[in-house]
């Protein structure tokens, strides 16, 4: 996907209109491990940029994922019901996690680019 946007807590978000997808990142998935069923957040629910969105496990662990955007949840990605290793082989593509209806979109200016995040994570190392 072109032109994603990430938060430091690894979620990625591509924008179309006031539509937010959201998943998470590579390097996230590479440090979770292999993914296993897990609760997708729920159709309606409002989120707000930085507090927690629901939760991702993995055989290794069970971690939070967090909302890089305010709004509302307008779909859950229902494939990763039966299908959870989708967040593994295709994190940033048929893996992603929901939707949201950005409620501010100026939030996605604060999230970080491709180089930006990559700088990021060099650093965090």
């Amino acid at each position: 996907m072109a032109d994603l946007k990430y938060a430091k807590s690894h979620e990625w978000v591509a924008l179309d209109g006031d539509i937010a997808t959201v998943g998470v990142s590579e390097h996230a998935v590479e440090e979770l491990g292999e993914v296993v069923p897990f609760d997708l957040p729920a159709v309606g629910k409002t989120v707000t940029a930085g507090q927690p969105l629901g939760e991702i496990e993995s055989v290794k662990a069970v971690s939070e994922l967090y909302s890089p955007v305010s709004g509302e949840i307008v779909e859950a990605n229902a494939a990763l019901v039966s299908q959870p290793e989708l967040v593994n082989s295709s994190p940033l593509g048929d893996g992603w996690i929901c939707k949201i209806r950005v409620s501010d979109s100026s939030e996605i200016d604060s999230l970080m680019d491709q180089s930006r995040y990559e700088r990021f994570l060099s650093e965090e190392d």
